[in-house]
């Protein structure tokens, strides 16, 4: 194409094409077809419109025949209609190529941001094409709901709508992950992570959200990530309310289980005796989440498990009796509500410790 006018290069061949059907009233042929669909796919990659392809065709076809027969310009017409079409077809070819390339790249980054993959210099480049300086302190905050969302799905489409309706572009990724909805933001952005967290547990029908603290340097992002998972998969097992959850807020839990064996031992040795009872340990162990959760206020408890006041507090003597730790003493208190936090997160006594 060097040395040629652009114009000219894409509407090689068009002269003849005209002044042939013009003559004969044939159609195109296939190969004639796949000419203008290649060349089509070519202005689309060298960044050039499709309108302008289709003015520049225009602009032939009134230069070739000014003076022809009405039949003969039908025959003309025809053509430029076949030709059109064809450029079309290149041109979007090219373009949808495009698109799914952009795509896979984003996605390819979206893996190696997340999971921390990548060399970190390589990664800071490859951020700011997608909006973000990792220089920069990162925190991220992910959704979770009663299904898988991608990206074509409303529920993401609505938060993508309401989020950068609001904020416009301020360095915001927000992406789809292993069905949930993940949003990054600059740390010193709070509102943005929050407004994210307001609009997907409204659309996602009180789905839970989570948010990591914030974490500097390429490997920041990945991390926050990670603590954002981990606080899901906690409030899951804790059976936590709270439809917004920081990860801040939560460290004692991680503290908690960080010797996942000594933990394991305590919750053996302080509540395995409840097994013996009738039922097993299952409904004394929610008596004592339900007791410790409502301030240790028996009646508050007892209205949370649907129970007489002397119905729970008969159950808390059973407790007593077993484990020979007394609820309502300090002291034993303290022993007994972390063995109980433990078993929540252990699982326990569905899983055997």
């Amino acid at each position: 194409m060097a040395g040629r006018d652009i114009s000219e290069f894409y509407l090689d061949g068009y002269d003849r094409i005209l002044s042939e059907v013009g003559a004969t009233g044939r159609r195109l042929t296939r190969d004639e077809l796949e000419s203008r669909r290649a060349l089509g796919e070519r202005a689309a990659k060298a960044g050039h419109g499709l309108r302008a392809l289709v003015r520049q065709h225009l602009a032939m076809t009134r230069a070739a025949c000014p003076d022809l027969p009405r039949a003969s310009f039908d025959r003309v017409l025809s053509a430029l209609d076949q030709v059109v079409d064809a450029l079309a077809e290149g041109h979007e070819r090219a373009q949808l190529l495009a698109l799914r390339h952009e795509e896979a790249a984003r996605r390819e980054f979206i893996d190696d941001l997340l999971y921390g993959r990548s060399d970190p210099g390589t990664l800071a480049e490859r951020a700011q094409r997608f909006g973000l300086l990792l220089s920069h302190t990162h925190a991220v905050a992910v959704a979770a709901g009663p299904e898988a969302y991608d990206d074509a799905h409303p529920v993401t489409q609505s938060v993508e709508r309401a989020l950068f309706g609001r904020f416009g572009n301020r360095r915001i990724l927000y992406v789809t992950k292993d069905g949930r909805l993940v949003c990054i933001a600059p740390a010193d952005q709070d509102e943005v992570l929050l407004n994210f967290a307001k609009q997907a547990h409204a659309v996602t029908d009180g789905g839970r959200v989570a948010i990591g603290r914030p974490q500097p340097g390429t490997g920041g992002v990945a991390h926050s990530y990670e603590e954002a998972l981990n606080t899901l998969d906690l409030a899951q097992r804790m059976n936590l309310d709270d439809p917004v959850l920081r990860a801040a807020d939560l460290l004692v839990f991680p503290v908690l289980t960080r010797d996942r064996q000594a933990m394991a031992d305590l919750v053996r040795s302080v509540l395995a005796p409840l097994q013996q009872a009738r039922g097993g340990a299952q409904p004394l162990l929610e008596t004592l989440t339900a007791y410790f959760d409502s301030g240790c206020v028996a009646a508050e408890a007892a209205r949370r498990l649907s129970l007489s006041v002397r119905a729970f507090t008969y159950r808390l003597e059973r407790i007593r009796h077993l484990t020979g730790a007394n609820p309502a003493d300090p002291v034993h208190r303290y022993t007994l509500q972390t063995a109980v936090i433990g078993a929540r997160l252990l699982d326990w006594p569905a899983k055997t410790l």
